[in-house]
């Protein structure tokens, strides 16, 4: 049997060994560090400042117990933990730190394999991205969507109908009193948001990359299911460690392909577009803004699921759950790829039932026939743009209309409820600032709130475009990710007042009716500029010095690539 990783700090008799021994005995059996035994580290996003995070301690633990039955020796692992609600200016601005730091740390220590629980929007991609760099064996354990909260008999979908509340309370529909007693009802316990959010929609492409146990995503994190679960992935890692299984072996370009395929058939969130480049960049795989337009292309939405249906996380789990929907599209997806187990996605596609076909849809009767992500280019998003039409008003997604700019979301903000503010509902908002540079970091700010006079005369949605990202539990004809975005050099930089502003989300376009020729002449004339000062220290000024654009999955430019698990040097 060839040496286990941790057995270079481990095994034999010299000083160094001794000391790594040493101090890791704390307890442990006499031979937990002999060599034989797999060092398994469970890499913990567990914060009280990451709420939905905050039961992964206790879900910690079933997944120490199956480690030690296999065989293996257990590690609970801290790592950077990011809380979406939380965190400012955007919790995306950490994504790459976290990454980055647990990467060093899981290439840094003696172990031998990963168990990654995550839950909150950005622990997952954090998680994977560390894991694919590092590419020991390694498993993902998704926390779990809460339970569903009800306000006044009406089920609450997490973030959903805080931007449907928030509105209404705006327009007049309800009392700011009535928005306000809401939010007792609307976090029910622990978990993650229980609509098809972006963390929900993470948990479907770690599955459908083939980095959980099939049939994980979705678990209530309520549910003793996801102990039982929980405990069933800590044998297999150790089973993995055996094999050899690891993260390159699992998510090739087809898993990645399947995994696009996934968030179009579950209707999930636009943010899934940039964690997926970013994992596949860590992997050395060319995925490109094409390969979501070509492989979402003509896959129907089958999750009658908000922010794009009517029902909730445990709805579909108590349907059948997320594979049993993925099963109604099983020819669609590449048979070829498989997952922690060793066997491939596709045979875990059969013999599902479907237990409520007004949540899981019907085949021939899916919830919307062609709504994958769509990429729109053109003068205004030369290296594209996304928009989520399964979320979208129809009507809106073929339209021409003025734009009406904000320079930043503090200018957005300041002015969008202005009565002079010339405005009607054909107009465009475009929003710019907000980008990975420009912000910095990318915030969930494309979801712009709807001018106030508009939706006292009815008005519930607008076309609105920006350099931003938009919270998965959003909704609305909302364009997102524009590339290059305008603290770059983009054309979003130079788009006035008044031009015309076409969307035909059909044939892809996004442009604005403004010449070559002026709009060169525009670029000789310094764009306003955004709210935030180039920063000047730490984490900040690395990150705007590095990061890439949208279309590349918003990552550091040095973090591209893996650099494998090797650590030659000793300190001792």
């Amino acid at each position: 049997m060839e040496q286990l990783r941790s057995g270079d700090w481990y095994v034999g008799g010299d000083r160094n060994a001794y000391i790594h021994r040493a101090w890791m005995r704390r307890g442990n059996p006499a031979d937990a560090l002999d060599g034989t035994k797999p060092q398994i580290a469970i890499a913990n996003t567990a914060s009280d400042l990451t709420p939905c995070n905050m039961h992964l301690n206790e879900v910690a633990e079933h997944v120490k117990n199956g480690i030690w039955e296999a065989g293996g020796v257990p590690y609970n692992l801290p790592v950077v933990s990011l809380g979406e609600t939380q965190v400012r200016p955007t919790a995306m601005l950490w994504r790459n730190m976290a990454a980055m730091a647990m990467e060093e740390m899981f290439r840094a220590n003696p172990i031998d394999g990963l168990v990654l629980l995550g839950g909150c929007d950005k622990t997952i991609p954090a998680l994977l991205m560390a894991a694919a760099s590092v590419d020991i064996p390694a498993v993902v354990v998704p926390g779990g969507p809460m339970l569903t909260g009800y306000f006044r008999g009406e089920a609450l979908g997490c973030g959903t109908d805080v931007w449907r509340l928030s509105e209404e309370a705006r327009a007049g529909s309800i009392t700011n009193g009535q928005f306000q007693a809401s939010e007792q009802s609307m976090i029910r316990g622990k978990g993650h948001c229980n609509t098809m959010g972006t963390a929900s929609t993470m948990a479907v492409v770690a599955e459908a990359l083939g980095m959980t146990i099939p049939g994980f995503a979705g678990t209530p994190a309520a549910d003793a299911r996801l102990g039982s679960l929980s405990h069933q992935t800590g044998r297999l890692i150790v089973e993995m460690v055996a094999a050899d299984r690891k993260p390159s072996d699992i998510m090739t370009k087809e898993s990645f392909l399947n995994a696009i395929i996934a968030v179009a058939a579950v209707g999930g969130s636009t943010n899934s577009v940039v964690h997926l480049l970013a994992i596949a960049g860590r992997l050395g795989i060319d995925l490109t803004l094409d390969d979501f337009d070509a492989a979402g292309a003509g896959v129907p939405v089958m999750a009658n699921l908000q922010p794009s249906g009517e029902f909730l996380m445990d709805d579909l789990f108590r349907a059948g759950g997320v594979l049993a929907l993925l099963s109604q599209i099983r020819e669609l997806f590449h048979p070829e790829p498989i997952t922690v187990t060793g066997r491939p996605l596709v045979e875990y596609l059969v013999d599902q039932a479907v237990f409520d076909e007004t949540v899981i849809m019907p085949r021939e009767s899916p919830l919307m026939e062609d709504a994958g992500i769509a990429v729109l280019r053109g003068n205004l998003a030369p290296r594209g743009a996304i928009v989520k039409p399964s979320a979208a008003t129809p009507a809106l997604l073929q339209h021409v209309g003025p734009a009406v700019v904000f320079d930043s979301v503090e200018d957005m903000r300041a002015r969008i409820d202005d009565p002079g503010l010339d405005v009607t509902a054909d107009s465009v908002l475009v929003l710019r600032g907000c980008g990975p540079r420009g912000y910095p970091g990318m915030p969930e700010v494309g979801n712009m709130p709807l001018p106030r006079k508009l939706l006292e005369q009815g008005v519930r949605d607008m076309v609105r475009i920006s350099d931003a990202r938009m919270s998965g539990t959003a909704y609305g004809t909302v364009i997102l990710h524009v590339a290059p975005e305008a603290a770059a050099g983009g054309p979003l930089a130079f788009v006035r007042t008044g031009d015309m502003i076409t969307v035909d989300v059909e044939n892809r376009i996004l442009s604005m009716d403004v010449s070559d020729e002026e709009l060169q002449a525009r670029t000789q004339t310094p764009a306003s500029e955004a709210a935030y000062a180039a920063p000047v220290r730490g984490w900040e000024k690395l990150y705007v010095d590095h990061v890439m654009q949208a279309d590349t999955g918003a990552d550091l430019d040095f973090l591209v690539g893996s650099s494998g698990s090797k650590v030659s040097r000793e300190s001792h």
